[in-house]
């Protein structure tokens, strides 16, 4: 069991906190960016970006073979700073953004789940990271 353990990833993005809050927040863009890997994508984004409202996103192997919702809701929002949400399995997840010198470190941290090992889900989540940032300096 892996019950109440947290994971820290982070990263650093060549881009505006606007920019970065943007395209972290908005549906169009998180349908390009929110994947851990080129064979999975992100076809159904629902955003409710306030305290109290609930965000889905449909996650699909593209070959159709695989697909989950991942969802939750926000429990606290402080624009282009923070974001603190609780996934609908009761798992609580921290983003904080740090705006400095034209770039923004996004630190999350978040409660790990019983049901894969602590490594693997470290390199998916930091995998969806890795992929935002890349997303983002691309547009930005």
């Amino acid at each position: 069991m892996n019950k109440n353990k947290t994971i820290t990833i982070k990263t650093i993005i060549e881009a505006t906190i606007e920019q970065v809050w943007i395209y972290w927040t908005t549906p169009e863009h998180i349908k390009k960016w929110n994947n851990a890997s080129d064979d999975w994508h992100t076809p159904k984004v629902d955003n409710d970006l306030k305290k109290g409202g609930r965000f889905v996103y449909r996650m699909e192997a593209k070959d159709g073979s695989f697909g989950f919702d991942f969802g939750g809701t926000y429990t606290k929002i402080v624009p282009e700073k923070h974001l603190a949400y609780r996934l609908d399995d009761e798992r609580k997840a921290i983003i904080d953004f740090e705006e400095k010198d034209d770039k923004v470190t996004i630190t999350e941290t978040f409660d790990t789940e019983d049901q894969n090992p602590i490594d693997m889900q470290k390199q998916g989540w930091q995998a969806i990271l890795d992929n935002f940032k890349k997303y983002t300096e691309a547009h930005a």
